[in-house]
């Protein structure tokens, strides 16, 4: 391996608790307090059994008051819970897409926004049976915009993404009735059945939870996976760097953090402006850094090479370098904290979107009819921020590994199809990986997602897992929080590969991927829903008999109660590491594990010893392969 070597956790940990040594100079919170100040939990909400939904409470069961005011017990309370936490994550991901397709909507060949991957935009108009001869580009991006905000409330029909599924699931679906309708209407439908005195029976509350996450995976998230790369260009392989010490203590740092594209895109075009370095330079800057957190972090680096600074519990840590001008923000998993914490230091804390004001930042809200003048304002903001910098509070940690990127469907499809053709069309096929399933040369594969918690040690579980799968000639396709967690490791350098089992480090050097493919943002988790539906098709299986399995180790929010939904509502086995808040109610735990196998022949894991989840993962894997004859 050479001087190769993964960064540690233990790493990790020992550069936050410097960086956490300068925040305690000028007495700067932190999450890490903040969670002893949490400490312990309630019991009745990690199981799900408190109820505010109407004013006649706030109700909690225990064994002496087994109902609420209203009659509910505990299974009615913890399912209604468990869907309200699906609408919340299946609206947050797909009001991202919605978003998407309106910058779609704007593109103009002289805008800020363009077209750019127009073959992709041609062939997902061909998908839909739009007439694509003869079309500008421009207006057929026009009409495909329309056409998909019309699937967010359609008064008939179901989501239009669900032709690329095999025939098999799609009749699951409509049987179980859980086939997703118009994207807002599943959210509202949730929304609906659990206030006072609707659903409280949980078979109907898992269900209506599966088909929500549907209209999210295969409804808004896909939206705006497949728009952005008409937009912003399909993702293909490419290299960066990861973690702390990609911020230049010479250079004017921007750290962008959020989920959506449209905003960091424009920071990134503005950031690479002559002018806007010379300006930089004039300041005393050596140049401009342009570094991530969390899914815009993802975004970026896939497209652009754009460097990984860290993942969701990391965003504090880039402030506390000291050396971060202008954290700017969108939406999505971003710390009320920052506001209090960047005063601590010279930090611009720059929030964009309505939907994500937070106090004590500057607001300048971004629009896609104003993205340049925005994007060029929030540069030079930060750049003139650079003299305010404080000498003696700089420390960026010297930690960095190499990583590649960009692994779309369309790229991993083509990776994999050159190793065995060498005329490869534009979207190849899946064969040679089925091929290397089929063989025994892969044992099979891992959709690695979510985010941290600290409910978890931060990253360890990704990493551990990551380790031990690869080992076992098990091959790893993430995304997120995640994914970044791999990238820091250095389990997304290509030398990884001496960490993998024979046959996987043989795919490895034939295809030159590393054993862990980053895949994108979270809303892209919809590339790994058509790449398994694509493996489905090309072999004659159904999804659920594919050895592969879903995995959130460490998943904290809404959006991953959604991801999970429909995961498994796609025929995914899912394991996960923290529990959902349904440990109250035996039937939820039945119907989300057992009772889902009837409707999508897939459920869910729950397993917090991280060893034995890995375990459970493998003997999956290994009994799909035993089933299957392989």
């Amino acid at each position: 391996m050479g001087d190769f070597k993964l960064t540690t956790v233990e790493e990790f940990e020992a550069a936050t608790a410097r960086l956490l040594e300068t925040g305690a100079k000028v007495g700067a919170d932190s999450w890490q307090l903040r969670v002893k100040n949490q400490t312990p939990h309630c019991k009745f909400g990690e199981q799900g059994v408190c109820c505010r939904i109407c004013s006649m409470g706030p109700c909690r069961i225990t064994p002496k008051a087994p109902r609420g005011i209203c009659g509910c017990d505990a299974h009615g309370i913890v399912g209604r819970n468990y869907l309200k936490f699906t609408a919340g994550g299946a609206a947050t991901h797909s009001d991202h897409g919605r978003e998407i397709c309106h910058t779609l909507h704007a593109a103009a060949p002289d805008g800020a926004y363009k077209v750019k991957d127009p073959a992709k935009l041609i062939r997902i108009a061909q998908e839909w049976g739009v007439e694509t001869e003869g079309k500008d580009i421009y207006d057929l991006a026009h009409e495909m915009a329309e056409l998909a905000l019309m699937e967010y409330g359609k008064p008939f029909g179901y989501q239009r993404w669900m032709s690329r599924l095999p025939e098999h699931t799609q009749k699951l679906w409509m049987d179980a009735e859980i086939a997703p309708r118009a994207i807002d209407r599943e959210v509202a439908s949730s929304l609906h059945m659990t206030h006072m005195g609707c659903s409280s029976k949980p078979e109907a509350l898992v269900r209506q939870s599966i088909r929500a996450g549907l209209g999210d995976g295969w409804g808004g998230s896909m939206c705006g996976t497949e728009f952005s790369d008409v937009l912003f260009g399909t993702p293909t392989p490419i290299e960066t760097e990861a973690n702390l010490g990609v911020m230049n203590a010479e250079n004017v740092n921007i750290v962008v953090h959020g989920h959506d594209p449209s905003l960091s895109e424009m920071i990134c075009e503005y950031a690479d402006d002559p002018e806007m370095i010379a300006y930089a330079k004039s300041l005393g800057a050596k140049g401009i850094t342009v570094s991530g957190v969390c899914c815009t972090s993802n975004e970026v680096t896939m497209r652009r090479g754009i460097p990984m600074a860290g993942n969701f519990l990391q965003q504090e840590n880039v402030v506390l370098t000291g050396a971060c001008e202008a954290i700017v923000v969108d939406v999505q998993c971003i710390f009320p904290a920052l506001g209090p914490l960047s005063k601590c230091f010279h930090t611009k804390f720059i929030t964009t979107s309505p939907i994500a004001q937070q106090p004590d930042s500057d607001y300048i809200p971004f629009s896609v009819g104003t993205a340049a003048e925005k994007a060029k304002e929030i540069v030079k903001m930060a750049i003139d921020n650079f003299q305010n910098r404080k000498p003696e509070l700089v420390h960026i940690p010297d930690m960095k590994q190499k990583a590649t990127v960009g692994y779309s469907l369309e790229a991993i499809v083509k990776v994999l199809d050159g190793v065995t053709n060498s005329q490869v069309d534009v979207l190849g096929t899946t064969k040679p990986l089925l091929e290397c399933v089929t063989s025994g040369v892969l044992r099979g594969a891992v959709a690695m997602v979510g985010c941290n918690n600290p409910k978890v040690r931060p990253d360890s579980a990704h990493i551990d897992l990551m380790k031990k799968l690869i080992a076992n000639d098990i091959i790893i396709v993430t995304t997120g929080c995640s994914a970044q967690a791999a990238a820091k490791a250095g389990l997304m350098d290509k030398r990884a590969k001496d960490l993998c089992g024979a046959g996987l480090k043989r795919v490895c050097e034939l295809a030159d991927i590393p054993p862990v493919l980053h895949m994108g943002s979270c809303v892209d988790i919809s590339r790994m829903m058509v790449l398994v539906a694509t493996l489905a098709k090309d072999s004659g299986l159904k999804i659920s008999q594919l050895p592969v399995v879903g995995c959130a180790p460490e998943w904290m929010s809404e959006k991953a109660v959604s991801i999970g939904n429909y995961v498994v509502g796609t025929g995914i086995d899912t394991f996960l590491g923290v529990d959902p808040y349904v440990s109250g109610s035996s039937e939820m735990a039945y119907w989300l594990t057992e009772g889902v196998r009837d409707w999508v022949e897939a459920g869910y894991t729950v397993e917090t010893d991280i060893d034995k989840l890995c375990d459970a993962m493998i003997d999956r894997i290994e009994e799909k392969r035993a089933a299957l004859g392989i």
